[in-house]
């Protein structure tokens, strides 16, 4: 077991959402001093939130704090969603204060491995199949972080790392806002699976937003291994700070050159693995379970971080041949009068809209908006025209998207003010063989609570048309 080094610290946290209440839990049993700062007035939270936050033995809640004095703090800790430009995290660096994300104190408490996946998209998926790939290699698997596996339910990174036993492992989904405050987060095998606009509402540019995820492999070690996808050249250039770990790639337009090792799609449509001493087969594209080319790419990475923790190719093969999905990404919820519905809520960026289009092989009538994180719109705007022959828009940036459609010739679109009307306007335009999809390309919170509200939303839509 590793060293507590925050037993009797006292360490302020920055907003009370899941993992800020989390982050207090667990630190509170290791024996630090909690103090909780959140900016909204306490009218203004979550009370059942606030009622768990006061069954934290010592734990003081601060309201509408915009800027402490961290007079007493030895360390901060911001939830996610704190800009990095916050007032109160700029003070803290002023005053020398420590500010460590909640991923580096998970590391730090950690007892057993942490296989980490970050990326624009995909690292959902790839997370939930990394999982599947473990438990069918019989080891005792934790997946954790930025991840809703059952009922929407997420186990913050932090929580798993204090309770996970030593011969477990912890398959951990992470985000670029995580990554802004880690020094030591090495995680035994780290993947980044692909870089595009997105959180631009968050990061000053696209090159800050990379840093972030680059960070990912920053402080990794010989023993450990840093997967990169050898088709994203932003990927690729943003990769210097891979720091003493194995490099390994992923291609699906054949044998990547350099790195220690590879996996890869040849072109009979075979995945092939290389680690450096020789190349087998592990299975061929048809057996995937999962439809699209971004999921071969998702299977490529999840597979070489598996090959390089120890897992048998056999595992592999069974783990990926078994894997269904996950809820809101590519979801069939039901087929009406021979309509398909597909819950794609978890879409929430241009590119997510790209690759998710193109897997379709069916007429498309696609659901699309919300709150635009920034970036430009037009090749969204491209892909959805390319692939829809009707087109639905939702939310707050449902003019700037009809803009940008119209911009590239496309003009089959209608406004809906809720979800629900918004299905009801696609199921009165389709027809039998086509597919009806959510596919927003936009944030949630405009009209949501998140991504998975708007998703069960969606669901029961096409539920209701179901009678």
């Amino acid at each position: 077991m590793r060293y507590n080094e925050f037993a009797g610290q006292n360490v302020s946290i920055v907003g009370l959402a899941a993992t800020g209440l989390a982050t207090a839990r667990v630190l509170s049993e290791q024996g630090a001093v909690i103090t909780v700062y959140e900016s909204k007035p306490e009218n203004e939270v979550s009370p059942a939130r606030i009622a768990e936050a006061r069954t934290i033995p010592g734990i003081s809640l601060q309201f509408g704090i915009h800027e402490p004095d961290w007079i007493f703090t030895d360390v901060v800790v911001p939830s996610p969603g704190v800009p990095r430009y916050a007032p109160s995290l700029r003070s803290a660096v002023e005053k020398g204060i420590p500010i460590l994300s909640e991923i580096e104190i998970a590391y730090r408490l950690a007892q057993c491995p942490i296989l980490a996946i970050t990326g624009t998209n995909g690292k959902t998926t790839t997370t939930a199949l990394l999982g599947a790939i473990c438990r069918e290699a019989n080891l005792d698997t934790w997946v954790a972080g930025n991840i809703a596996e059952d009922a929407g339910v997420r186990l913050p990174l932090i929580q798993a790392s204090a309770e996970a036993p030593e011969e477990a492992v912890i398959v951990a989904e992470i985000s670029s806002f995580q990554l802004e405050w880690v020094e030591q987060f090495r995680p035994h095998v780290a993947a980044w699976l692909n870089l595009s606009n997105d959180h631009l509402d968050r990061h000053k540019d696209l090159e800050e937003y990379a840093r972030a995820k680059s960070n990912i492999f920053r402080a990794q070690e010989e023993e450990n291994f840093a997967v990169i996808n050898a088709d994203d050249p932003m990927v690729l250039l943003y990769s210097d700070r891979v720091g003493k770990g194995s490099r390994w790639q992923f291609s699906v337009n054949g044998m990547p050159e350099g790195g220690d090792a590879t996996a890869y799609r040849d072109v009979r449509g075979n995945l092939v693995m290389n680690d450096g001493f020789g190349s087998f087969i592990l299975m061929h594209e048809r057996e995937i379970p999962i439809p699209g080319k971004h999921n071969i790419a998702n299977v490529l990475a999840a597979s070489a971080m598996a090959f390089a923790f120890g897992v048998e190719p056999e595992d592999i093969r069974h783990g990926v041949q078994g894997f269904t999905g996950v809820a809101h990404r590519m979801e069939l919820v039901a087929e009406v009068n021979g309509v398909r519905y597909i819950n794609n809520s978890m879409c929430t960026n241009p590119a997510a809209v790209t690759a998710s289009v193109s897997a379709v092989g069916t007429p498309l009538i696609a659901i699309a908006g919300g709150l635009h994180k920034g970036g430009d719109l037009s090749e969204m705007a491209r892909s959805l025209a390319k692939h829809s022959r009707h087109i639905v828009l939702i939310g707050q940036s449902a003019p700037e998207i009809e803009n940008a459609l119209r911009k590239v010739g496309f003009d089959t679109i209608e406004i809906a003010e809720t979800l629900p009307e918004a299905v009801q306007k696609a199921a009165q335009t389709a027809e039998a063989g086509d597919t009806v999809m959510l596919v927003p390309g936009c944030a949630s919170f405009d009209m949501f609570t998140g991504f998975e509200h708007r998703g069960q939303v969606f669901r029961e839509a096409v539920k209701e048309l179901a009678g």
